[in-house]
């Protein structure tokens, strides 16, 4: 028996304790990482796309809306959490995305599960891909409904299931930047496949919003995807835009309908009025800086060009701000992003169950708060830590050349490709 009730009070602790160790021997406990304001790391690690989280314009905004409002909302957006300063982000939010109508969470994690629950209705049938955050897995698993994951853009084997389940009221629930690989879903072919089926799309923008399409307005907006009735995106404040929060946009009824019913909105504490004002700030300086937001997918193209060079395995090639790096085993990403650490770099560490796939990654994430040059010796760092890593690993587990995930046995780490 697995649970953690037990006629000894105390049984519960040890079990978790056991599985504390067994997380441990597998390489997959995670650790707190704390940092301080005066942090001189190279960080590509974090979601400060565009380097906004410490803009002064934007941080000023932040500072006179604390000096307005206080600290904290004080309650939830029905009883006094709102403020003018929402509606205005709601209004700048909607009219960037292409959308009618947004409505402002706490978090971006909030934002899926009010959208999903939104849109579902009793015995409808969910398909999700199979790369989606876990905040959308977590949303199609509360509505109680029937869920399917179909493979990562397998657009057959989406038609061939929403033609299984003809009929029937259906939802597809899938991310436009890939928040683990980076990679782009098929918006543009996806949503004539749902269209002629009568399934609702909904898209998590987060990874694309500030970044992607005109004016920043995301890949759903790239895609042409703007003003449909049938397509529901959610955002996040937390990435391109250096703030925090969550954004769902759609039709004007639907929006409505979430205001009346959502309960990650209707029972939680408003977005803090200040970040609200640093986030509506840091959306128009995305808006009006092209050759910023340029610069994130050049730089990623350009780094995943430089590690597929030097023989790292990039599994798909970047369609945002994010570069992926397979890894041996979970274990042996710990070591890598450890030694990035040791040297002045911080990048994102992904093991299972973070991975969609069991393959564990490193995951570099382009942020234009660095130089140039900053980010060129980032990169670098980051490919001759791969390589002692590597080195290590072939001398004691064998397990690079067992799976050969970032092309030991072809020996070719002594690349000499360039970032820029």
């Amino acid at each position: 028996m697995d649970d953690l009730a037990g006629r000894d009070p105390s049984s519960w602790l040890a079990r978790l304790r056991r599985r504390a160790e067994l997380r441990a021997r597998a390489g997959l406990r995670r650790e707190l990482a704390y940092r301080n304001a005066e942090d001189d790391v190279l960080d590509l690690a974090g979601n400060d796309y565009l380097g906004l989280s410490r803009d002064p314009r934007v941080v000023e905004a932040a500072c006179r809306a604390a000096r307005r409002f206080g600290l904290g909302a004080t309650g939830s957006r029905l009883v006094r959490g709102s403020t003018a300063v929402h509606c205005e982000l709601e209004a700048a939010a909607a009219d960037l995305l292409g959308q009618p109508a947004a409505l402002v969470f706490s978090s971006g994690y909030l934002a899926n599960l009010a959208a999903v629950a939104g849109v579902w209705s009793p015995g409808a049938v969910i398909l999700r891909d199979a790369h989606a955050h876990a905040s959308l897995v977590d949303a199609c698993r509360l509505t109680g409904a029937c869920v399917e994951v179909i493979p990562h853009n397998d657009l057959a084997a989406l038609r061939e299931r929403l033609a299984a389940h003809r009929g029937r009221p259906l939802m597809v629930v899938t991310e436009s930047v890939f928040s683990v690989d980076g990679d782009l879903a098929p918006l543009a072919d996806l949503h004539p496949i749902c269209r002629a089926a009568g399934a609702i799309l909904v898209v998590d923008d987060a990874h694309a919003f500030g970044v992607l399409g005109p004016d920043g307005g995301g890949a759903v907006r790239a895609a042409g995807l703007a003003d449909r009735p049938d397509v529901v995106v959610t955002a996040t404040l937390s990435k391109a835009l250096g703030a925090a929060g969550g954004i769902v946009a759609g039709p004007a009824e639907f929006i409505d309908h979430l205001t009346q019913t959502a309960r990650t909105f209707v029972y939680d504490t408003a977005l803090p009025p200040a970040v609200a004002q640093g986030a509506l700030a840091a959306l128009e300086v995305a808006r009006n800086s092209r050759d910023l937001r340029d610069s994130v997918t050049r730089r990623a193209r350009a780094a995943a060009g430089f590690f597929t060079r030097e023989g790292f395995v990039v599994p798909h090639p970047p369609g945002g701000g994010i570069v992926a790096l397979c890894a041996p085993s979970a274990e042996s990403a710990v070591r890598w992003a450890r030694e990035c650490r040791m040297r002045g770099v911080t990048v994102g560490c992904f093991r299972p169950p973070s991975t969609p796939d069991e393959i564990s990654r490193l995951r570099v994430t382009v942020s234009m708060a660095l130089s140039d040059d900053e980010f060129t010796r980032a990169v670098e760092v980051i490919a001759s830590c791969g390589r002692l890593v590597a080195a290590n690993s072939l001398r004691y587990d064998g397990r690079f050349a067992d799976a050969d995930p970032i092309g030991t046995a072809n020996g070719v780490f002594a690349g000499n490709g360039s970032v820029r």
